[in-house]
């Protein structure tokens, strides 16, 4: 049975979830089977990326920030980063990858952006093993701030969701988008406290933490492992900023749709 389909035309909110599987499904299946080291790739980028930055700042130049073991608050910070990164550099070709399938099935168009957030996020989640290991390996601290590990998940898929229904149509009207954002990303990296903890920022530059909403979440996600990355204000603002992302991607979505069908 093929793809168009099983998805079949609009219909119930169960079909809806059901042919979101299937897509997700698809792409996970597609991202593992086409190698033989299969899952072994999904996770290589961000464990040598993790292993480059543990190198760098612990045998090479003294290291100013960070918690220790520097390796586990590296891979706390670099994995959900892959998961921001991935999302949306995705969606900026959500709408133009199965573009017949957008154009000629029934279902709500925001099933291409969903489909991205969920399929990079169960990546995500297939490579928390690795968190896990290195949390063993380094003989790491375990807290109840641990709790809010699905929280901070919660909030990335809303903010990933939100600027994936910007993206997802602009890019398809503005063909150079999909580039600018891939280089806006690479910014981001080092505008997100992924190398460093938030406290070295400058007091100029103390507002960043409160209109970068990974801030927020990524003091979450570390926050089981290090109890000073708690930070409050920064993880109310990711919420805020998170949903507001989310609504006003929202409100546009479908005006901006009607004339990238006309595109596709």
């Amino acid at each position: 049975m093929s793809t168009a389909t099983s998805i079949g035309p609009q219909g119930s909110p169960r079909r809806y979830v059901h042919s979101l599987w299937l897509l997700s499904a698809r792409d996970l299946k597609v991202k593992y089977a086409t190698s033989w080291l299969g899952y072994l790739w999904s996770i290589l980028d961000p464990l040598l990326m993790c292993l480059i930055y543990w190198f760098v700042f612990t045998q090479v130049f003294p290291r100013h920030g960070g918690e220790e073991p520097f390796v586990l608050f590296l891979i706390a910070g670099l994995l959900p980063w892959q998961w921001f990164a991935s999302a949306v550099g995705d969606s900026t070709s959500a709408l133009t990858k199965d573009q017949k399938l957008v154009t000629s099935t029934g279902i709500p168009n925001t099933i291409w952006v969903l489909r991205v957030t969920l399929t990079t996020g169960l990546s995500f989640v297939f490579a928390l093993p690795v968190l896990a290991a290195f949390a063993v390996m380094t003989g790491a601290h375990v807290n109840a701030g641990l709790l809010w590990f699905p929280v901070a998940m919660l909030i990335q898929a809303v903010l990933v969701t939100g600027i994936g229904l910007f993206l997802a149509p602009l890019c398809v009207l503005i063909s150079d988008l999909g580039r600018t954002t891939r280089l806006i990303i690479r910014v981001l990296f080092y505008g997100s406290p992924i190398l460093y903890t938030p406290d070295l920022l400058p007091e100029s530059a103390s507002w960043i933490q409160f209109v970068n909403p990974m801030f927020g979440v990524l003091s979450l996600y570390r926050v089981g492992f290090f109890p000073s990355q708690w930070n409050p204000a920064a993880t109310i603002s990711s919420i805020l900023v998170g949903f507001i992302i989310l609504v006003l991607g929202a409100i546009v979505f479908r005006p901006l749709m009607r004339p990238v069908l006309k595109d596709l």
